[in-house]
């Protein structure tokens, strides 16, 4: 299994959310020890806001790695005003190993989150030359189908990898139901790998299901919610990871290390 935890959400009194590199490295580095083996960062700001800006973001990494083996994931998403080369700047990061890519728009609050498929094929492309692993974001059914359309096309690459964002929170993508994370993986083309989030998740029952159906990852962190079961709420992200890993364990699993996570997802040494 490969736990993840996130940052860069509205956090309730009593939580504390990491906003400078010294801080994200101490929580990171926690999460480390709790036994995640990757974490998702995006490009943000002292003030936490998303920035096109890499100083911070290097700094943050180059701290990480100082202390650890973790796998750092970018993003190419995000809702906001920049442009389709600043949603993937993190990219001219070497030590970004992987990377978020949506796989489809989706109706966000009362906006839209537009990714259209020339958008996917940029950022697709922009994976490839810098040898970067997408971990692809699927919000409905029909992008699973988008997914291995856009293999045939060369555009991915294949095995692909796959991450099912069910909620809902904010965002309209599907319900988490173990009735919908059955046709998702009934969906999945042979030897593909595949993970989850749970949006604003209350408990860890779909994380739970998830794992008895096989999943290769699971995630947890202040970005998706901030609670491990009802009515009780972390403090940190290191104590989501924490009890993410005593389920993992409870259930006859051990979590990944961070090469065996990189095994899982095809992560080669970049040149």
């Amino acid at each position: 299994m490969a736990p993840v935890c996130h940052v860069g959400k509205v956090i309730p009194e009593g939580c504390k959310n990491p906003l400078t590199p010294e801080e994200i490295t101490e929580d990171v580095i926690n999460c480390y020890k709790a036994g995640a083996c990757e974490v998702h960062l995006h490009t943000r700001d002292l003030k936490g806001e998303q920035t096109f800006e890499l100083d911070v973001f290097r700094d943050t990494i180059h701290r990480i790695h100082e202390q650890s083996d973790m796998i750092i994931q970018g993003s190419t998403g995000g809702l906001s005003t920049l442009t389709l080369a600043e949603r993937c700047v993190c990219l001219d990061v070497p030590e970004v190993e992987v990377a978020s890519l949506n796989m489809g728009s989706v109706n966000f609050g009362e906006t839209v989150y537009i990714n259209t498929l020339p958008d996917i094929r940029y950022w697709a492309q922009r994976l490839k030359e810098t040898d970067t692993i997408p971990e692809m974001e699927l919000f409905d059914l029909s992008m699973v189908e988008t997914c291995s359309r856009l293999a045939d096309e060369g555009v991915l690459e294949r095995p692909l990898h796959y991450n099912f964002c069910v909620g809902p929170g904010n965002s309209s993508n599907l319900a988490a139901t173990g009735r919908n994370l059955c046709f998702l993986t009934q969906l999945c083309e042979p030897g593909t790998s595949w993970g989850i989030t749970h949006d604003a998740m209350q408990d860890f029952s779909m994380l739970a299901c998830a794992i008895g159906m096989g999943a290769n990852a699971v995630r947890v962190g202040f970005e998706d919610s901030f609670y491990y079961a009802p009515g009780k709420r972390a403090q940190t992200n290191a104590e989501l990871v924490e009890r993410l890993v005593e389920l993992i364990r409870a259930m006859g699993c051990e979590p990944a290390t961070p090469d065996e996570a990189r095994a899982m997802q095809g992560i080669k040494i970049k040149k």
